[in-house]
């Protein structure tokens, strides 16, 4: 089985994020998106928010990237509190965010730009990371030449070459269709674990999460709680490539059943 040994024991003391009892309310506190949400990450660990429609888990994730505030609580990056958007956070979003005037090329070196990156570092920097995500041919290419596969390839380019520490993924595959949504979730697996990423993926899809996370923080619906925190052990701490090699491991059918029992849970 074509299977990658990963180990994640923390790399620091202090966790790479650290939510302490978050809550988010709206319309002057009559509506509350998220209640009391408190967890850790660990470097190097994918982990993916699942939960149904309207659970708050897009509203944590924009509170992580630093666009929203909290109403309450404290959200650490590194032990520092989060103050908005910083260069420590990359997002990828389900829209196609490339720039239409800008290649492929220009639309990778924009993040590092604004960095103030010095130009000849981010050209090397974007042709290794267009070389990883198979696109150093369309290169220079702009966007309407591209499918929308190959637009969240350079999506993934552009975040990967600002270096942030934690990757942020806004249901990115959501608009693909079927084959091309399942290529680009082994490539992911591919670059995280070359890049050393620790990321925070939303997605609707149970068998995507599974596939990808090492660990699922399943949300109730609204307000949002954490109605279960699942370490996937059954995957024994390795990531796999191929996804069709996922399906045949023992305790995979266990918890893709376990999850939609709760997601049946929370709809009703």
């Amino acid at each position: 089985m074509n299977i990658v040994a990963k180990d994640f024991t923390p790399v620091t003391t202090v966790p790479p994020l650290k939510a302490s009892r978050i809550s988010k309310e709206y319309l002057g506190g009559t509506f509350k998106a998220l209640d009391d949400v408190s967890f850790e990450l660990q470097e190097n660990q994918i982990t993916a928010f699942v939960g149904p429609s309207g659970c708050g888990k897009t509203t944590m994730l924009r509170i992580i990237a630093g666009l929203e505030y909290p109403t309450r609580g404290r959200l650490e990056v590194f032990g520092k509190n989060v103050q908005g958007p910083g260069p420590d956070r990359g997002m990828i979003f389900q829209a196609y965010t490339s720039f239409p005037w800008l290649t492929a090329m220009q639309n990778v070196e924009y993040g590092m730009k604004i960095l103030k990156v010095p130009a000849a570092e981010r050209r090397e920097r974007t042709m290794n990371f267009l070389k990883l995500v198979h696109l150093e041919k369309f290169a220079d290419s702009y966007p309407r030449s591209l499918s929308g596969g190959m637009k969240q390839r350079v999506a993934l380019a552009r975040t990967l070459a600002q270096n942030p520490a934690i990757i942020l993924m806004d249901e990115p595959f959501g608009a693909l269709d079927a084959q091309v949504r399942w290529e680009m979730q082994e490539l992911m697996i591919e670059l995280i674990e070359r890049e050393k990423k620790t990321v925070v993926a939303i997605t609707h899809d149970i068998e995507e999460a599974i596939y990808l996370a090492d660990r699922i923080i399943f949300f109730s619906r609204q307000p949002g709680r954490i109605k279960a925190d699942i370490p996937l052990t059954f995957k024994g701490g390795r990531r796999i490539k191929q996804k069709e090699e996922l399906l045949e491991l023992p305790g995979y059918a266990e918890l893709e059943r376990q999850l939609f029992a709760m997601m049946r849970e929370e709809i009703k």
